[in-house]
Order: C-alpha cells, then sequence, then structure tokens
C-alpha cells in the first residue's frame, strides 16, 4: 500500500461514520497485540484547552529528554498531525504500512462492525508508538470520553481541562451530563487533574473520582502552578493558557516518581511550547494575522479577552467561518464588536455551516460596519488592511485552510477532519 492509496482507504473508513463505543477499538488492538500496553499515557478530555494542554506537556517531557509521543485531532493541513513522535509527523511510509497491516487483519466485516476512522487511526497511532519506544504518550481525546475511542487505556494520570457546552447532541445538554461523559476517562485508582470551574461540573467528576477511588486535584488562579507559569514567558498568549499550563504543571509535579523532570526542563518546556491555529501570529500585509480556531462560546471568550490584553483594544478585520453544527451566538456577540470591518467566509467541510446565515448576524450587531462576503480564504484574506490587525477564526478547519494557503501543504487531506453521525 503507497501512501496515496492509505489516503484513499482512510477516505473511504468516512462512511462509517462516528461510533461511540470502546468494543471495535479494542478488538483492532488485539489483531495487534495490544501495543498500548507497552506504552504509559496521559488521558488529556475536556471541552477546551486539551491541544494546548498536550502541548504544554509534550514540550516539558520533551524537554527532559524522554521520547514523547503526541496523539491529537483533527489536523490543520495533512493527516500525519495527529500523530508525532517528539513533534515529528509519522512518515508516509510508515502509515501506509501499518494501515496495511491492521486492514488485512479485518476479514470480512459488517458494515456495523466495521472500525471507524477514527478508530483507525487511533490504533495506528498506538502501533506507531509502540514501535518508536515512547517513554510516554500524550493521548487527547476526540470527542467526549466514557464512549471515546482513546478510552481503551489505563493511563498514569486521567486529565478534563474544563466542562463548556459543545457537541450536545452527543454528550447531552446540562453540563453535569457532558462532565460524565468527559469523567468517563477516569480509571480506579489513577490520579485525576482538572480545571473545570462550574460546579456542578465539577460535583460530577469528584464524584466520579471518588467512586472510583482517584485522588482528585483542582486548579484555579489561585493554586502554587498558576503563580509558577505566570513568572515563564509563555510563547502561548492568553488568560487561558496560564490555565492549561498551570494544569500540565500539577500533573507534571505529581508523576516526578515515574517520568522525573528537573525545575529548569520544566521552565524550557512550558516556554517553548508551541500550538498551531491557537492565537498564532502570522505576518500578512505589513501587519499581522492572528489565527484562532475558536468555535464554541468559552473560547470565543477567551479570544476576545485575549485580543484586548494583546492589542489593547485595537480593533481589527474579522474573518469568520462556522462550521453548521456550531452556535453562531458566541462569535458574533464578542467579537463583532471590535471589529471594523467583517468578512464571512465559507468553512469548506461537508459540516459547513450557511455563510448568508452568519453574515444576516453580524449585520444586525456590526452598526453600520461592513459586513462582506467571501467565497475562499485567500479572497477573504484579501479585505486585510495593510499594517493592521487581522483575526481569522470560528473553526480550525478554517484556520488549516488558511495555513494551507499562507504556507502550502496538501489541500486534500483537510478533508480526512469531515465526519457524520452513525448512531
Amino acid at each position: 500500500m503507497s501512501y496515496a492509496e492509505a489516503l484513499e482507504y482512510l477516505f473511504g473508513l468516512q462512511r462509517f461514520g462516528l461510533r461511540p463505543g470502546l468494543d471495535t477499538t479494542l478488538r483492532l488492538a488485539s489483531g495487534v497485540g495490544h501495543p498500548e500496553r507497552s506504552l504509559r499515557f496521559i488521558h488529556v478530555a475536556g471541552t477546551n484547552g486539551k491541544g494546548s494542554t498536550c502541548a504544554f506537556l509534550e514540550s516539558i517531557y520533551r524537554a527532559s529528554g524522554l521520547r514523547v509521543g503526541l496523539y491529537s485531532s483533527p489536523h490543520l493541513i495533512c493527516f500525519r498531525e495527529r500523530i508525532q513522535v517528539d513533534r515529528t509527523p509519522i512518515p508516509e511510509v510508515d502509515v501506509a504500512r501499518i494501515l496495511d497491516r491492521l486492514r488485512l487483519g479485518l476479514g470480512g466485516l459488517a458494515a456495523e462492525e466495521h472500525p471507524t476512522l477514527f478508530e483507525f487511526t487511533t490504533v495506528l497511532a498506538l502501533c506507531w508508538f509502540a514501535e518508536c519506544g515512547c517513554d510516554v504518550v500524550i493521548w487527547e481525546t476526540g470527542l467526549g470520553g466514557r464512549l471515546d475511542a482513546t478510552n481503551i487505556v489505563t493511563p498514569l494520570a486521567s486529565v478534563i481541562t474544563n466542562i463548556g457546552w459543545d457537541h450536545m447532541q452527543w454528550l447531552g445538554n446540562t453540563l453535569e451530563s457532558i462532565a460524565a461523559e468527559k469523567a468517563g476517562i477516569i480509571k480506579p485508582g489513577v490520579p485525576v487533574f482538572t480545571a473545570a470551574d462550574d460546579p456542578g461540573a465539577f460535583e460530577v467528576i469528584g464524584s466520579t473520582a471518588r467512586e472510583r477511588g482517584a485522588s482528585l486535584s483542582r486548579i484555579t488562579s489561585e493554586s502554587g502552578e498558576t503563580a509558577l507559569v505566570r513568572s515563564v514567558g509563555l510563547s502561548l498568549e492568553g488568560e487561558h493558557q496560564v490555565r492549561n499550563s498551570a494544569l500540565a504543571v500539577a500533573i507534571v509535579s505529581r508523576l516526578q516518581s515515574v517520568l522525573p523532570v528537573t525545575a529548569e526542563a520544566l521552565r524550557r518546556g512550558l516556554a517553548a511550547a508551541q500550538w498551531a491555529g491557537r492565537f498564532q501570529r502570522v505576518p500578512h500585509r505589513g501587519g499581522v494575522l492572528v489565527l484562532d480556531g475558536a468555535h464554541n462560546h468559552p473560547a470565543f471568550e477567551a479570544l476576545a479577552a485575549t485580543l484586548a490584553a494583546s492589542f489593547h483594544g485595537r480593533s481589527y478585520v474579522l474573518v469568520l467561518g462556522l462550521l453548521a453544527d456550531k452556535d453562531p451566538v458566541g462569535a458574533v456577540e464578542l467579537l463583532v464588536p471590535g471589529a471594523s470591518r467583517i468578512v464571512v467566509v465559507p468553512v469548506h467541510s461537508k459540516r459547513g455551516g450557511d455563510p448568508a446565515d452568519l453574515a444576516r448576524r453580524c449585520e444586525a450587531i456590526a452598526a453600520g460596519r461592513p459586513v462582506e462576503r467571501a467565497e475562499t480564504v485567500s479572497e477573504a484574506l484579501g479585505w486585510a488592511e495593510e499594517g493592521g490587525v487581522t483575526v481569522l477564526t470560528g473553526s480550525l478547519y478554517l484556520v488549516g485552510e488558511a495555513l494551507g494557503f499562507l504556507v502550502g501543504g496538501p489541500d486534500s487531506e483537510r478533508g480526512l477532519n469531515d465526519w457524520s453521525p452513525n448512531r
């Protein structure tokens, strides 16, 4: 199997949709000798901040000289971004080789038994991390936690960054029900760490931890870890990144006996952490383009606060595009007021939202400021003011499209982020 053939096969898996549950992933892992049993994991769930927390953990442990696997989703440009060792994506030849091995072990399965794209990708990652002899794997959930394919592992630590409104069609219509799904990653006797601040959600996490005999640590603005990270020059901007990095510090401190980290390595790792598409600054037309994958209300709040702090109230051109299953209210109410011009652009995905509806919502509160419609990211970025600030946000898919236009990369692989429900 070539890499092109592997991609074609992966695209074919999209027809199996999204199917919560662990049985198929366990069966697939069993067919290749349960690679997860030779690895150590830090399992990270949450509504927002999962990727950034993973980036801080990965950077700290790599600064300590460990061999670190990182599993995350979605990818921005290239599918191989999802599976990295020491921040190097899995090579094309190894994607094809391992995928062929997994595929050949399936035999004739009915559609309802066939692994989904995410299940295949999860076990592919396990095989690669085991082959590479990773000392630790930073392991991000895809959606939820309890029935997420990543939940077949028993980690060194379980992490729930926070609880907010997202994916309600899958996780429930209350923060407590969403918290219960995220808390499904908690394992008996395995320490739990969270920065969740909603009282009801935190009570669910705490109750689950108590039931399973797992110690629980909660990180707040008053925690000692928060004071420590404020003394380090973080490369990731925003008050929310102080919380994410403090969460990472608490985990690293607790796991010192199995994964030792010096104070110097901790600081170097915190300062060096990078995570594309999260308040990422890119030079553009003599000014700055901020790329941020915010896609729900808590993320739009964090973005608005970071823009105000970083640019001191300076106005910006807002390039906005959302998926159809995302609520536009937060984006419009929180970001349109600070914009001098708004450009609405479609997200080129099967799940893309209606740009006309989004434009109407923006016009309703734009108070006479121009609201433009663009057909492509390249056209939208043409509205950027020379020497000004432009903010592109609303979806990581849109950010990936922008990065592909700005720095190059395969257009075709972004389509592997698409999925459809199949319950």
